[in-house]
C-alpha cells in the first residue's frame, strides 16, 4: 500500500523485506527512551513495527524522537532490518523484523488521551469513550469489532451478489406510516405544513420493487426508529432487507439460512455452527420447550409440562391453576438441588418480578431423597413424579410456575436464561442459530378494539388459514375478538442465534381484496388504507407476484460474532441509552432561522 508517507503499512514488513529502505507512517504507540537508543512502537489499523532510532547512527532523527510523546502521528525513514536473535517479538506480525531510523518526522502532535490507546484491557467510563470516540476506534479490542463488521457487510453483499440479486438503494425520505414505533419526522421547506419521515425498514418500496419485476433485491439499509433505547437497540441501525418473488416460505428460509452459513464461515471461521441445517420450531413449540420465541439451544434445561403429575395433587395453585385453563410447567437446573434458602428466594424473587405469583421448588438430593415446601402437601412420590417429569436426576433443583398459558412458559423461559448465565451452560463459541416460524397472525388489542399484526400487516397466512381471514363475524368495519381470523397462523419466520433474535420476515399478502380485509382487521378505514399503503395497495391492481422476504439486524449479528452484548460496541458512532451523540453534541436546538425556513417555532414539550 505505497503512498507518499509510506512504503508498507505497520502491519506489512517482513523478514523478506530485509534490507530494503523503507518509510512508515502512523501513530506512536509506545515509546522507551535508553538513552543512546529510542525504540518506538509505530502503529496503524494494520498493525505494529518497532522503529529503533540510534543517536550514533542517525543522531538529527534521534533528536526528533526525543521530542515524540504516545499517539503522535510520525513518518519514519530508514532500513528495515532484522531483530537480534532472541529479541523476536512472536506477538506481532512484523515481530521478526525492525526499521533501523535515518529520519524521523513529525506529522502532527497529540495532547494526552483521555484513557490509555495502547493498554486494551483497561477500563474506560463509556461516557468519555462515546466523547472521545476517534480515540476508541484506535484501540484494538473497539477497531477489531469494527473491521470484523466491515468483513461482515462484504460478506453479505459478496453471497447476494453471487445469487443474482440486484442492490438497490431506497430513498430516506418517505410517507410516515405504521411500523410498530414512532417515526422520525423530517418538515419540508418547500412544502409548509407537510413532512417526511425517515424509514423504519423499506418494506413498502421493497414490495413494490417485487411488482416492477425485480425479483431478487437486497440492501445494506439505513432504518430508524424514535422508541426507547436498550443494550441491542439504536434510533438508527442497519439491517440486510431482502427480497424475493415467486417463492414460498421454504424458498426464502432455504435461501438464508444457506447464506447465514456462508457468511458465518467467511467471518468467524474460527466459531462453529451447532447445527445445520438449522432446527425449526413453530412458534408455539418454541414457547412451550424453551418460553422464548428466541431459545438459546447452546444448552438443554428445556420446559416440560407438568399438568398431568399436578392435578389432583390437592396443592391449591395448581389445582387452581389448571382449573382455569392455566399451565403448570417446570425445568430442571442441573447441579442445583444444594442451592441455599437465600438462592431459592432470590430466583422467586424474579419469577415475581417477570410477572408470576410464585415459584414453587423441588430438589432431588445426591441419595434420591425429595425435597421441598410442597411436598406435606402432595406427598414425597408425586414430588418426586413431578420431578422426573421436568427431566430431573439427582443433585438438580426443579423450578414450576403455575400461571396462564403463555406467561408461565415465558417466566419459566426467563428463568432459563437467567440460570444457564449463572452456571454458564453456553458454550461461548458455538453459534446456535434456528427458525422459530408459524407465529400467531394477530393479536386482540382490548384497549383499541381491534386486533393487531403480531409482526407487521402485509404477511401472508398459512395456507390452509386463508379462509379464516375472509370468513366474517359480523359486520367487516368492526373487528371482533371472535373473528375466526383470530385463530390465523402467518406464513413469518424469526431467525435466532444464540438467545438474540437476528430478523424476521414473511411471504406477504400480494392480493389486494386480502390485505384490505387484514388491514380492517386492525382498524384502518378505506380512507385510511388509501392515505397510508396507497401506491401498494393500487401496485397490486397491475400484477403482483407471490413475495417474500426478511429483515436481519447487521449490528446485532456483528455484536453476537464479536462476543458482545451491546451493540454499541460494534458501531463506529453510535448513541448513548438517552439518544444522544456525546462526541458531536447532538441532538441541539435548532437555530431560530431554521424553524423560520420551515415555517415553524417551537412551542414546548407537550404536557403529560
Amino acid at each position: 500500500m505505497q503512498t507518499h508517507f509510506r512504503d508498507l503499512t505497520c502491519g506489512d514488513a517482513r523478514r523478506e523485506h530485509v534490507g530494503r529502505r523503507l518509510s512508515l507512517a502512523g501513530w506512536v504507540h509506545r515509546r522507551r527512551d535508553l538513552g543512546q537508543l529510542i525504540f518506538l512502537d509505530l502503529r496503524d489499523r494494520y498493525g505494529i513495527t518497532q522503529v529503533v532510532v540510534d543517536a550514533q547512527e542517525a543522531p538529527h532523527a534521534h533528536a526528533a524522537a526525543a521530542t515524540v510523546r504516545n499517539e503522535f502521528v510520525v513518518r519514519v525513514e530508514g532500513m528495515l532490518a532484522a531483530r537480534l536473535p532472541g529479541t523476536e517479538n512472536p506477538k506481532l506480525a512484523t515481530g521478526e523484523v525492525e526499521l533501523r531510523a535515518a529520519e524521523v518526522t513529525i506529522l502532527s502532535t497529540a495532547r494526552t488521551p483521555a484513557f490509555p490507546i495502547n493498554e486494551p484491557d483497561q477500563e474506560a467510563d463509556e461516557a468519555v469513550r462515546l466523547r472521545f470516540r476517534y480515540l476508541d476506534l484506535r484501540r484494538e479490542p473497539m477497531l477489531r469489532r469494527i473491521l470484523a463488521r466491515s468483513r461482515l457487510v462484504e460478506a453479505i453483499r459478496a453471497v447476494h451478489h453471487d445469487h443474482g440479486f440486484v442492490e438497490i438503494e431506497t430513498p430516506m425520505l418517505i410517507k410516515s406510516t405504521p411500523e410498530g414505533a414512532r417515526d422520525f419526522i423530517v418538515p419540508s421547506r418547500l412544502q409548509p405544513g407537510s413532512v417526511y419521515a425517515l424509514p423504519q425498514s423499506p418494506q413498502q418500496l421493497k414490495q413494490l420493487l417485487m411488482v416492477s419485476g425485480l425479483d431478487r433485491y437486497f440492501q445494506i439499509a439505513r432504518c430508524f426508529r424514535d422508541e426507547d433505547l436498550r443494550g441491542d437497540s439504536q434510533p438508527e441501525f442497519t439491517q440486510l432487507d431482502l427480497e424475493m418473488s415467486f417463492v414460498a416460505e421454504e424458498d426464502v428460509m432455504a435461501f438464508v439460512e444457506a447464506m447465514v452459513i456462508e457468511v458465518s464461515r467467511a467471518v468467524v471461521p474460527e466459531r462453529p455452527i451447532q447445527h445445520a441445517p438449522f432446527p425449526r420450531f413453530t412458534h408455539r413449540e418454541a414457547l412451550d420447550r424453551f418460553g422464548s420465541d428466541k431459545p438459546d439451544l447452546r444448552y438443554g434445561m428445556e420446559l416440560h409440562d407438568l399438568g398431568e403429575q399436578a392435578r389432583g395433587s390437592g396443592f391449591r395453585v395448581f389445582e387452581e391453576t389448571l382449573a382455569g385453563g392455566g399451565r403448570v410447567v417446570g425445568l430442571a437446573a442441573p447441579g442445583m438441588a444444594t442451592a441455599s434458602r437465600s438462592t431459592v428466594d432470590e430466583l422467586t424473587e424474579l419469577a415475581k418480578r417477570f410477572g408470576a405469583k410464585g415459584l414453587v421448588s423441588i430438589a432431588i438430593e445426591g441419595s434420591g431423597a425429595v425435597r421441598s415446601p410442597i411436598a406435606k402437601i402432595v406427598g414425597d412420590d408425586r414430588a418426586e413424579a413431578m420431578a422426573v417429569a421436568a427431566g430431573a436426576s439427582p443433585g438438580d433443583l426443579v423450578l414450576i410456575v403455575a400461571d396462564r398459558d403463555v406467561l408461565a412458559q415465558e417466566v419459566l423461559g426467563r428463568l432459563r436464561v437467567e440460570l444457564g448465565a449463572r452456571l454458564g451452560l453456553a458454550d461461548q463459541e458455538v453459534l446456535a442459530y434456528c427458525w422459530v416460524h408459524r407465529f400467531p397472525m394477530y393479536q386482540w388489542d382490548v384497549e383499541n378494539g381491534r386486533w393487531d399484526a403480531t409482526h407487521n400487516p402485509f404477511s401472508a397466512p398459512i395456507p390452509e388459514h386463508v379462509e379464516l381471514l375472509t370468513t366474517l363475524s359480523g359486520d367487516p368495519s368492526r373487528p371482533s375478538p371472535e373473528d375466526p381470523a383470530g385463530r390465523a397462523l402467518a406464513q413469518q419466520y424469526d431467525l435466532a442465534l444464540n438467545g438474540w433474535e437476528l430478523g424476521g420476515g414473511s411471504v406477504r399478502i400480494h392480493q389486494r381484496d386480502l390485505l384490505e380485509r387484514s388491514f380492517s382487521m386492525m382498524g384502518h378505514t378505506l380512507e385510511g388504507m388509501r392515505q397510508k399503503f396507497g401506491a401498494l395497495l393500487d401496485a397490486f391492481e397491475y400484477g403482483a407476484p407471490p413475495h417474500g422476504g426478511i429483515a436481519l439486524g447487521i449490528d446485532r449479528w456483528a455484536m453476537i460474532l464479536t462476543y458482545q452484548t451491546n451493540i454499541r460496541e460494534v458501531m463506529a458512532f453510535p448513541k448513548t441509552q438517552s439518544g444522544s451523540d456525546l462526541m458531536l453534541e447532538s441532538p441541539s436546538p435548532a437555530e431560530p432561522g431554521q424553524w423560520a425556513e420551515l415555517g415553524l417555532r417551537f412551542v414546548g414539550a407537550p404536557k403529560g
